[in-house]
C-alpha cells in the first residue's frame, strides 16, 4: 500500500486545491445550476495521477512487466488513498470554508468522482499493461 500512498496523496491534495481554486474564481461547486465548463478540467487530476502512479509501479516495482489485474489492483489502491484524502478535505471545505452547502450536495460530486476514478482505472490499466494472461 505504501507504493500507492504517494500518488493517492498527490491526487487528493490536487483535488482539494481544485475546490479552493474554484471557490476563489467565483465558481460554486454546489448549485442546482448548470455545471461550469471549467469544472470538467478536474477530470484530468485523477487520470494523470493514476497514469503516473501505475506507470511507476509497473516500471519500478514490477520491473516493466504488468498484467491487467496487477495494474487494476494498484489503480484501486491509489484511488482509495486519494478518496480518503478528498473526502476529508471536502468535509473540511463544507464545514469551515463554504457554510452554505451541505453534505447531500457534496455527495453527488463524490459519486461522480468515484465513477470517473473507476473508468480511469480501467483505461490506465489497459494502456499500461504489458502482458496478458492467456487461457489455453
Amino acid at each position: 500500500m505504501k507504493n500507492a500512498f504517494f500518488p493517492g496523496l498527490i491526487i487528493g491534495l490536487l483535488s482539494g486545491a481544485w475546490l479552493l481554486i474554484m471557490r476563489l474564481m467565483g465558481h460554486t461547486t454546489f448549485s442546482n445550476e448548470e455545471v461550469s465548463p471549467i469544472e470538467f478540467v478536474s477530470v484530468l487530476i485523477p487520470v494523470v495521477g493514476l497514469y503516473f502512479g501505475v506507470k511507476r509501479h509497473r516500471d519500478v516495482d514490477l520491473k516493466g512487466k504488468m498484467n491487467f489485474l496487477e495494474g487494476l489492483v494498484q489503480s484501486f489502491k491509489i484511488l482509495i488513498a486519494a478518496g480518503i484524502i478528498v473526502v476529508f478535505l471536502g468535509i473540511v471545505y463544507i464545514n469551515y470554508i463554504d457554510y452554505s452547502n451541505n453534505f447531500r450536495d457534496f455527495s453527488g460530486r463524490i459519486f461522480a468522482a468515484l465513477l470517473i476514478g473507476v473508468l480511469s482505472a480501467f483505461t490506465v490499466t489497459l494502456l499500461l499493461m504489458t502482458r496478458s494472461n492467456k487461457v489455453d
